[in-house]
């Protein structure tokens, strides 16, 4: 395995948005032990694990049959937190309405959460992005990327260096049964991972339907450590 060593990254924070982090509550997850703003604004992601999860995420079929199962639940959940996210507020749900666009709509975390603060989210297409997904229509990976945005970014209080996306990952998992959570990981953790760590700022990594292996997609293994948030066991 090489490893790519990066120069210490901005990992911004700012206060989760309060009825995100409510419709989470409500939402009901089996959580982990990091559940407070305190927390996740600890998390990093060490570079020799960021390194060795785009490997695996690298390594992937494109298309694997046995990942099947996680994907169909994953799409079911993805689902209910997409009703959640745009549903009413007499009905329980967070009212934010969605645009999907044909440009990537904001150039940093602060202008999406100011969005998300009124109730409004833009999504960049699925279908303008030129990487389709070998499982997930145009329409379910829109939104997911709407949920994600939403519970993983705006209700982690963290941006989107490899830093925030690793509380992202974290936070957003607690929403999702531990089979959807595998599926969650490979479309966060690690394309995030092997864009950052392998292919660089401006590329892409190959959108894939796969698992990874469970040392890296299950958060229970995420441990606070000192005043970091770290991987427990060794990968």
């Amino acid at each position: 395995m090489s490893v790519t060593t990066l120069p210490p990254a901005p990992s911004p924070c700012f206060p989760p948005v309060e009825f995100v982090v409510d419709g989470v509550r409500r939402f009901g997850s089996g959580s982990t032990h990091t559940t407070t703003p305190q927390v996740y604004a600890r998390v990093r992601l060490d570079s020799v694990l960021g390194a060795a999860i785009a490997d695996a995420y690298v390594a992937a079929p494109v298309r694997d049959e046995r990942a099947y199962t996680a994907y169909a639940a994953f799409c079911r959940e993805t689902l209910q937190q997409y009703h959640l996210l745009v549903g009413r507020p007499e009905f329980g749900g967070l009212g934010v309405a969605v645009r999907i666009v044909d440009e990537d709509p904001y150039a940093d975390v602060e202008s999406m959460v100011e969005d998300v603060r009124h109730h409004r989210l833009k999504v960049f297409a699925s279908a303008a992005s030129g990487n389709p997904h070998p499982y997930l229509s145009d329409g379910e990976n829109d939104m997911f990327r709407a949920v994600h945005d939403v519970f993983g970014h705006a209700g982690s209080g963290r941006g989107f260096d490899r830093h925030g996306e690793e509380a992202a990952w974290l936070k957003h998992s607690a929403m999702y049964s531990p089979l959807a959570a595998r599926a969650l990981t490979t479309e966060t953790r690690g394309q995030n991972c092997a864009q950052i760590f392998r292919y660089g700022a401006g590329r892409f990594a190959e959108q894939k339907a796969a698992l990874l292996p469970r040392l890296f997609s299950d958060p229970r293994l995420v441990r606070v450590v000192g005043k970091e948030v770290r991987l427990a066991a060794r990968c």
